[in-house]
């Protein structure tokens, strides 16, 4: 019988990767990546690679304000993909973080709304702080409830949560702007106070705050080993007396908190209003960001400055080159992170292809020169078989006649 020969090209698992290899596949894969950005904008824009370069490194360090600003970027991105982490870490797929940082900025935009003027601008950003934690915890625990009482699909629900959150907003600017202008200018009550001139700093030492803090929380803590056990198998935290659904719902209460500070200080630092625009797609990329780190806090720092580069690189290059969307931006952006998602998997496997030798060609002939044989004898067998059994009839013919007259 022939053998099954094995598959040309095969994926292997990459067991005991030295530390430094990753993060050398993560490099080139970014230098890649950037070689195909400019190719691509060198291609529809016209726009010479050199200057693409120029262009991305303008606009992320061309001046203090535009550094500032990337640095402001990437500590909101880095505080939302922090909060979303622990539920990750526990295999509780939170995707609903866009609507809990926008609801928390709406519970601080109806505090400047409601109370604004009618209390001191200390007591009012207190309030606001207290609220938005409030309002992002609320968010984010009603999919915690139904999970753990019902087993609902978390990733569904958390992400319908965020739809139901942008049409109150919707619902409560059109209220509070009855004139149908659909924005809400800013408001003059509950800004946080300008440091050294501007409002970057605030989100920058909440991000380095919120950063420690959960790495500790993580690694160091009784409530961190928990998540982790239940990330790895909710049977074995059962098991040695782990209460998962104490486990979820706590942690979503984490989650939405943090992501509620994040909303607050959009509100109180950066806008000063809200709007359907106001968290701008940035509780899906944090996604991204955190799943890149692999969990990690401190790791984190950086896949959220890669992000912010490349957000403002080629948000600049788009400025430069005359066009005034972000369509292309964000185009270039997406393919940017769909290279760096593909070295992922590159770093967890490897392809191997299938080599012939000579042994196997050798025994292939060998094994094919066999079965020629047996096929030439088996044949031969036949013949003979058939020659005897024609000599035989006649023979067996007289017999039956002999017999017959016997009886006779």
């Amino acid at each position: 019988m022939k053998q099954n020969k094995e598959p040309l090209v095969h994926l292997v698992k990459r067991d005991n990767v030295a530390p430094w290899k990753p993060w050398v596949i993560r490099a080139a894969t970014i230098l890649g990546g950037l070689i195909f950005i400019c190719l691509l904008c060198f291609a529809e824009l016209k726009v010479s690679p050199f200057k693409v370069i120029k262009y991305m490194f303008t606009g992320a360090f061309g001046n203090e304000h535009n550094v500032l600003v990337m640095f402001r970027q990437m500590s909101l991105l880095l505080i939302i993909a922090l909060a979303i982490t622990p539920a990750f870490k526990m295999r509780f797929w939170n995707i609903g973080a866009e609507g809990q940082v926008l609801i928390g900025a709406f519970g601080a935009c109806a505090c400047m709304f409601y109370c604004g003027g009618k209390m001191s601008d200390a007591g009012l950003i207190v309030l606001m702080l207290v609220v938005a934690i409030a309002a992002g915890m609320i968010w984010a625990v009603i999919p915690a409830l139904f999970k753990a009482k019902w087993n609902t699909n978390e990733t569904l629900f958390t992400l319908m949560m965020n739809y139901i959150a942008l049409q109150i907003v919707l619902y409560f600017i059109k209220v509070w702007v009855p004139g149908g202008t659909g924005s809400l200018n800013p408001i003059k009550y509950g800004n946080l106070p300008q440091i050294a001139g501007g409002d970057y700093y605030f989100s920058m030492i909440f991000a380095a705050i919120i950063t420690v803090a959960m790495f500790c929380y993580l690694r160091f803590s009784k409530h961190g080993y928990e998540i982790t056990v239940v990330g790895e198998s909710v049977n074995t935290a059962k098991y040695i007396g782990i209460n998962v659904k104490k486990v979820i719902i706590r942690t979503l209460i984490l989650s939405g908190a943090i992501c509620g500070i994040a909303g607050f200080l959009i509100v109180a630092g950066i806008d000063h209003t809200i709007s359907k625009d106001t968290v701008g797609g940035q509780g899906f990329t944090a996604v991204l960001v955190s799943w890149l780190a692999q969990f990690n806090p401190i790791a984190m720092i950086f896949t959220s400055f890669l992000v912010a580069f490349l957000t403002r690189g080629t948000q600049e290059v788009m400025t430069s080159s005359g066009i005034t969307n972000n369509f292309f931006a964000q185009v270039v952006t997406g393919i940017m992170f769909i290279i760096i998602l593909a070295s992922e998997f590159l770093i967890r496997y490897q392809i191997v292809f299938r080599k012939k030798h000579k042994d196997e060609i050798g025994g292939n002939d060998t094994e094919s020169a066999e079965d020629s044989k047996t096929e030439i004898e088996t044949e031969n067998v036949n013949d003979e078989q058939i020659e005897t059994a024609q000599a035989e009839e006649p023979i067996a013919q007289n017999v039956e006649v002999a017999t017959e007259k016997g009886v006779n």
